[in-house]
């Protein structure tokens, strides 16, 4: 940028009763009033923080070294900001304010660092995992809509961990994706798979934010569970997961994950399924119905719900595209 373009306000003898709004008028000047609107309250709540904790110099240093081992410890297959983002509760937040969920419908959940685009596609019925130390397991879906309409050809990306509780992008000799897969729902709002049953685990804990958890006294472990992901035109994103009841972690995960609407049992297969399925008689069975709501349903409480809150906290603001800007007018 060429600095005699720039309109700069004068500043100068900046002080710690100054400095904020100084730094908030200097950064107003941006043509994208959302932009605007971020930094301000970013600016505003991140100085209020260090005057409310006396931060000292020593401990924003090593704040700043912490976001710097969590960024060299990232990598195309361990995201260690998103579980960093995962273990302050910052995960969930965000994603229940930008998806918000009408009664009756599937509630979301966190995405994880291990997502991975290299999923096969899969036809129902077929086996998504092949660890032979697993328990096996049928899981049967249906997807519907908020009036009880079923979905057709809604991409579900499906992904869990093998019995030791490792996903396959933690094995630097892996010969391919394995725990996961990518699968259409039927014109009946259906689809079906075989996996393993899910198992607790812990997540990566050999970075900066297992040390963080280890000082703050907290276990890094999540209660066993199963990833969904569910994507088609017209409704919202759905993020979201199956937990299994009575884990021993089911009320102390490490990312906050779990909602009692989430939290599922595994019953045993009887004679008709097995033969249906071909699966054994007796074996670990999964069933459930999703519930997904339109990008309009979702879109309307979005903007319900940020009115309210925002007035709530005296924000003179208005709702550009679904997020708040401020209102000058």
């Amino acid at each position: 940028m060429d600095p005699s373009k720039a309109k700069v306000p004068p500043m100068k003898d900046l002080t710690i009763d100054n400095i904020t709004e100084n730094t908030i008028r200097i950064n107003s000047q941006s043509s994208d009033p959302r932009l605007t609107y971020v930094l301000e309250r970013l600016v505003t709540h991140l100085h209020d923080f260090a005057r409310e904790t006396r931060l000292s110099t020593k401990e924003w240093m090593a704040a700043l070294e912490f976001l710097t081992a969590v960024g060299q410890i990232s990598s195309d297959v361990r995201q260690e900001f998103i579980l960093l983002s995962d273990i302050l509760g910052l995960s969930l937040l965000v994603d229940s304010i930008d998806h918000p969920k009408p009664a009756r419908s599937t509630e979301g959940s966190v995405l994880g660092p291990f997502h991975s685009h290299e999923a096969e596609d899969m036809a129902h019925g077929d086996a998504m995992s092949h660890d032979a130390q697993g328990e096996s397991c049928l899981v049967l879906c249906t997807i519907k809509d908020s009036h009880g309409k079923p979905v057709p050809d809604v991409k579900i990306d499906i992904w869990e961990t093998d019995s030791s509780g490792h996903y396959d992008v933690q094995y630097a000799d892996r010969e391919g994706p394995d725990g996961r897969c990518v699968m259409k729902s039927d014109q009946d709002g259906n689809f079906w798979f075989k996996a393993i049953k899910p198992v607790s685990y812990p997540i990566p804990h050999d970075g900066p934010v297992g040390k963080l958890l280890e000082k703050l006294q907290r276990h890094p472990f999540r209660p066993a569970h199963m990833h969904f992901m569910f994507e088609r035109p017209g409704y919202d994103h759905l993020i979201t997961a199956l937990y299994t009841r009575g884990d021993p972690y089911e009320t102390s995960d490490a990312v906050f994950g779990v909602k009692e609407s989430l939290l599922v049992e595994f019953h045993p297969a009887d004679k008709m399924i097995a033969k249906e399925y071909d699966v054994e008689i007796g074996s670990a069975v999964l069933e459930h119905d999703f519930v997904l709501v339109s990008d309009i349903e979702a879109s309307d409480l979005r903007d319900e719900r940020s009115k309210k809150a925002l007035a709530d906290l005296g924000r003179k603001v208005k709702l550009v595209h679904g997020l708040p800007v401020p209102d000058v007018d």
